[in-house]
């Protein structure tokens, strides 16, 4: 579909970011993205899947341009209808990270849906918990050098 995340690994090429954090989780022993809980597991790929398909896709880029003048609008609204049920779901079951107290594959995706959100400039005083969440995972020097406003690619714009 020609969107990122593409990755090269192994010898394979490999897109969608579900299925980069899965595999690089199953070839990687340390640190486990996915708990070995399969209650928690589940949880994990509950949150990561509500914001991987539920919410993203409908800012990508693509989506994005079709839209027009109503773009803010449009991402708003579909940020906010998922950060509503984004928070009640963590509030369930965060603890330091957002499936407890070990980062995981659903700490990954909020990151960048955050950034999203900030972007669009959504009232991120709505969500506290999402809010929490993001400033912990702020301080850890994997996510601010993985952080999309550090990469190549990033608009200048929109760069750290």
């Amino acid at each position: 579909m020609q969107q990122v995340p593409a990755v090269e690994i192994d010898g394979i090429t490999l897109s969608q970011s579900l299925a980069v954090i899965q595999y690089i989780d199953e070839t990687r022993p340390e640190p486990r993205l996915l708990p070995s809980d399969p209650k928690k597991r589940a949880q994990v790929r509950m949150i990561s899947d509500l914001i991987a398909t539920g919410i993203q896709p409908l800012q990508n880029l693509h989506v994005i341009q079709k839209i027009g003048a109503e773009k803010v609008q449009w991402a708003q609204y579909f940020i906010n209808r998922g950060f509503e049920a984004l928070e009640t779901l963590l509030k369930q079951t965060a603890g330091k990270y957002c499936v407890g107290d070990e980062i995981s594959m659903a700490d990954i995706c909020l990151v960048p849906q955050v950034y999203n959100a900030e972007r669009f400039k959504v009232d991120m005083s709505l969500y506290p918990t999402i809010q929490r969440l993001n400033q912990t995972l702020a301080e850890i020097d994997a996510f601010q050098v993985s952080h999309p406003s550090c990469q190549p690619d990033t608009p200048v714009e929109l760069r750290a």
